[in-house]
């Protein structure tokens, strides 16, 4: 288990489930998650941030949380979207069935977790949310966001949650200096250590 990652797309490691107590939209669920994910005794902090720190998601239209985990990101945006589709979007198998089995559990029937080429080409994004792998390492996390951030419906956002101690600074000049003409990139909150950027297509 030691060299085994969130970002294996198979954990090596026997399935352990485990039910937690964790708080979407202000109200207490109980949901599942195991070991060989991120983050699977509580919603990190990072998420927390991002889910205190950006606005409600549009009534409806593609959503996309990249780097999904468990999925308190997606399960939110659908909580709080029933008419909106959410695309819960990981490498990790494991992470993928807790999603589906998490929405299940809320009796959510718009959210589709899946592997990142399993989502349409076609597909256009009203708003992506995501607390990215910033341990994967800066050429695929740069890759990953080149291919995903400029399928943003035009006039829509991105949210990103940093740790200021990982990055996220030079992430937001990367971002600024690399996504086409009619991206923007600012920083629209700091807290606990965490920036959120704001990549809005115009």
């Amino acid at each position: 288990m030691a060299d085994e990652h969130y970002f294996s797309s198979s954990p090596a490691s026997a399935l352990q489930l485990r039910p937690i107590q964790v708080t979407l939209l202000g109200m207490p669920y109980t949901l599942t998650t195991a070991n060989g994910v991120f983050s699977p005794e509580r919603v990190d902090a990072g998420t927390q941030v991002l889910l205190a720190h950006t606005p409600p998601p549009p009534p409806g239209g593609h959503f996309l949380d990249l780097g999904c985990g468990w999925g308190p990101i997606a399960l939110s945006l659908a909580l709080e979207s029933p008419h909106a589709t959410v695309w819960a979007v990981d490498v990790n198998e494991r992470a993928l069935d807790l999603v589906r089995r998490n929405a299940g559990t809320l009796g959510l029937d718009n959210v589709n977790a899946c592997r990142p080429e399993d989502v349409p080409e076609g597909v256009e994004f009203m708003t992506i949310r995501s607390n990215p792998p910033i341990r994967v390492g800066k050429n695929v996390l740069h890759n990953m966001l080149e291919s995903w951030l400029p399928r943003l419906e035009p006039d829509s956002d991105a949210w990103l949650v940093v740790q200021r101690n990982l990055g996220s600074d030079s992430l937001q000049r990367w971002l600024d200096g690399t996504l086409p003409a009619d991206f923007a990139v600012s920083r629209a909150a700091t807290s606990k250590g965490y920036r959120v950027l704001k990549v809005r297509r115009r």
